[in-house]
């Protein structure tokens, strides 16, 4: 398992490709998006595959704890194979500019869970700090 440190630092370098990626993409031709989109899908479900792998080498006892997470990761994955079925449908104009509402809303509320999962993680991490803080402090009574 990565140190929690290397972890954050590579949900940073994460993000802030998000961000790259986004600024590029307004810039760019309509096949170039669709081919970082291509990218991106792949990436999504492989970093989804990377925690659900993870989270099932955890012993039984802690896996119990992940049972909403292993949820939301099985949601994800329907989520990506619902939205590529989605925009072979959408041809007209009015669907499209729905369509291109919906899915700005939903990367708003992406972020926002990214957000909130950062700051859960923030948690976690001085959660772990403080039981090493008091761990060692045991040792030396």
């Amino acid at each position: 398992m990565k140190l929690i440190s290397e972890q954050l630092a590579e949900l940073s370098v994460r993000a802030k490709s998000a961000e790259d990626t986004m600024a590029a993409a307004q810039k760019e031709a309509h096949d170039k998006i669709k081919a970082r989109k291509e990218q991106a899908r792949a990436a999504a479900k492989s970093a989804t595959e990377k925690i659900d792998r993870e989270l099932k080498s955890v012993g039984s006892s802690a896996a119990k704890n992940w049972d909403a997470v292993r949820a939301k990761i099985a949601a994800d994955i329907a989520s990506l194979k619902a939205n590529i079925a989605d925009a072979k449908h959408d041809h007209d104009v009015k669907r499209a500019e729905s369509r291109a509402d919906r899915l700005e809303w939903e990367a708003g509320f992406a972020i926002d869970y990214a957000i909130a999962s950062v700051e859960q993680a923030k948690l976690a991490v001085l959660d772990a700090i403080d039981g090493r803080v008091g761990a060692e402090e045991a040792k030396q009574v």
